[in-house]
């Protein structure tokens, strides 16, 4: 607890850097300007951007400072104790000016500073004027401000900030030095946090640093601020426990906990892991984000020469290495495709909750997909038909089973309850229609028509009465005869389509080879529409009893297409064609308009 006279100073400001060595994770950046400083190479003007809390304002001041240092030190710093450090240090030198942008933007504010350019400094070498959030000023204002910027006096130096540099005009961007401030790495942030600990008496441990570092994502001034609400909530011991509590941050260990249940496709395990975060009281979208890039810092640890990009301390690191060579590469790939429509479908979901149960089932199906009936999506067996379940685990699977995984995509829909087309015992003429049956137990319903290339529907008598299915393709010879006549029948029972049957009306059909059949059509019109038409082509196999029929529609190059042309090109051709009809339009007088 401070002293009653003495106010708390936040870390951000207590430990913002006084000197250039003491700037955290710019070290590149630092040593040229000290460089430029020891050789007398001073531009006129600067530009300093990079993300927030870099030190993008920090450095403009240490370099204020440095310029006017009239004791520099030996290594190039600020010596801290001249008159002009010391006014620097307390806010009051008339060599440094600092000016706010995003309050001060107009015309007016930089001619007031242009007006101050004019007086040379009275201590030290150099005016130094700071304009910081300079891409908030108008258009106005930076074309107020070329001339100045591009020829300032000789003891002027103007330094500008901006966190975005693309809105800054080409022409103030031509007359500046840029330098890019880069993130600040995890490790020089723990390393920065633990000084400040230290400094503060603070017992932290540095898996609890981490995630502060992790949660400030580059910014010094970000951890610093964090690192002060944790150190008060946790009254001086800041432990990892505290800190993802007081951070309202999910547990690493969740997330392993879930990548182990996808591994063993353990579907009731991933669901009740998802209802313990749920209970904790963590946001679903924060939760498939996290997830997500739990899954992402995977893929990166499965491979050494990507390991350092994980951005986290060293046993942290070496965990996501083990648990990633537990999965292949590939899972991690569809993995973050399937999250990544997670989180696109989130906001519009009705039932937001369902669709990450949905997300992490697919993610458990992915080692260990789901077959009809569901076999294999739980530990418990797959549900079975108890009369006949011992001969179904006896016998193995039907070699239909097989010929349906090889069958064409453009296979025809097929009801399970129908009959091969070799199964007829004898080949006597088919009997007249039987009354009804009493229904038996494996006895399944036709399935009514379904469009070409939507997945065939399984139910749970498929998987026990396979052995009476046929999936195997149909392939009855099709000549051009009996195509016609099914194409005829398709005209003449489907008169409601009309662009489609006007369009088979006028195209001229030709075999191309074994059931495939060219459709010559006039225009591109009636080309869309057999090519989006997938009834045609379920009627036409079905009726010839050939699951390989192809149509292929093309335009009919040899019909000469008539051009429409405007009247009075029309009249120029006629009377090129018939110089008769210009001398008759000549002598009436006639204008062609």
């Amino acid at each position: 607890m401070p002293e009653n006279n003495q106010r708390y100073i936040v870390s951000a400001r207590k430990y913002r850097p006084a000197t250039f060595q003491t700037v955290v994770g710019q070290k590149n950046l630092t040593s040229t300007l000290k460089n430029a400083i020891s050789s007398g190479r001073l531009a006129q003007a600067y530009l300093f951007c990079g993300p927030r809390g870099v030190g993008k304002t920090s450095c403009a001041r240490i370099f204020a400072k440095t310029i006017n240092c009239l004791h520099p030190t030996p290594d190039g710093e600020a010596c801290g104790e001249c008159e002009s450090c010391r006014a620097i240090d307390q806010g009051n030198s008339y060599n440094l000016i600092e000016l706010d942008a995003a309050s001060n933007n107009g015309v007016d504010d930089i001619r007031a500073i242009t007006e101050q350019v004019s007086i040379p400094p009275q201590v030290g070498k150099y005016r130094v004027f700071i304009i910081d959030e300079v891409h908030m000023l108008t258009a106005a204002a930076f074309n107020a401000f070329l001339k100045t910027l591009e020829e300032p006096p000789s003891y002027v130096i103007f330094i500008l900030a901006t966190t975005e540099k693309h809105k800054v005009i080409p022409t103030i961007l031509s007359r500046c030095q840029i330098y890019d401030f880069k993130r600040i790495t995890i490790d020089d942030t723990v390393d920065h946090l633990e000084f400040v600990a230290k400094s503060e008496g603070i017992n932290a441990e540095r898996r609890a640093l981490s995630v502060i570092a992790r949660k400030a994502d580059g910014a010094m001034r970000d951890a610093l601020s964090i690192f002060d609400q944790v150190a008060a909530s946790c009254q001086g011991d800041v432990t990892y426990e505290s800190t993802i509590d007081t951070l309202n941050v999910l547990d690493y260990e969740y997330y392993f906990r879930l990548v182990d249940a996808f591994a063993k496709a353990d579907i009731p395990d991933s669901l009740l892991i998802y209802k313990e975060i749920r209970d904790k009281g963590f946001d679903s979208l924060f939760f498939i984000g996290g997830l997500a890039s739990h899954i992402r810092d995977l893929m990166v640890a499965a491979d050494a020469r990507t390991l350092h990009l994980l951005e986290m301390p060293a046993d942290t690191a070496q965990r996501f290495r083990q648990q990633a060579t537990s999965l292949p590469l590939q899972w991690y790939y569809a993995a973050m495709k399937i999250l990544n429509d997670c989180d696109f479908n989130y906001r519009t979901a009705s039932n937001k909750q369902l669709l990450v149960e949905v997300t992490l089932i697919r993610l458990c199906q992915l080692l260990a997909p789901a077959e009809p009936p569901f076999k294999g999506t739980y530990k418990n067996p797959p549900l079975q038909n108890p009369a006949t379940a011992p001969a179904a685990a006896s016998t193995p699977p039907p070699a239909s089973a097989a010929v349906s995984n090889a069958a064409p995509v453009s296979e025809s829909p097929r009801t399970v309850s129908e009959a091969p087309a070799a199964y007829n015992p004898s080949p006597q003429a088919p009997k007249a229609p039987q009354p009804p049956q009493p229904a038996q137990r494996h006895h399944t319903p036709p399935e009514p028509q379904r469009p070409m290339g939507k997945p065939r529907t399984f139910r749970l008598s498929d998987s026990v009465h396979t052995e009476s299915a046929s999936l195997e393709p149909r392939n009855t010879p099709v000549t051009i005869d009996s195509f016609m006549q099914a194409w005829n029948k398709f005209i003449q029972d489907n008169s409601d389509q009309y662009i489609l049957t006007s369009a088979m009306r006028k195209s001229k059909i030709t075999m191309g080879g074994e059931n495939e059949f060219h459709i010559l059509v006039e225009h591109p019109a009636q080309q869309q529409a057999f090519e989006s038409s997938t009834k045609l082509v379920t009627f036409l196999r079905d009726t010839l009893k050939n699951d390989f029929i192809a149509l292929k529609a093309e335009l009919d190059t040899s019909i000469e297409v008539v051009k429409m042309l405007p009247p009075k090109e029309f009249i120029a051709k006629a009377i090129s064609q018939n110089p008769a009809l210009g001398e008759f339009l000549k002598n009436i007088e006639a204008e062609i308009n």
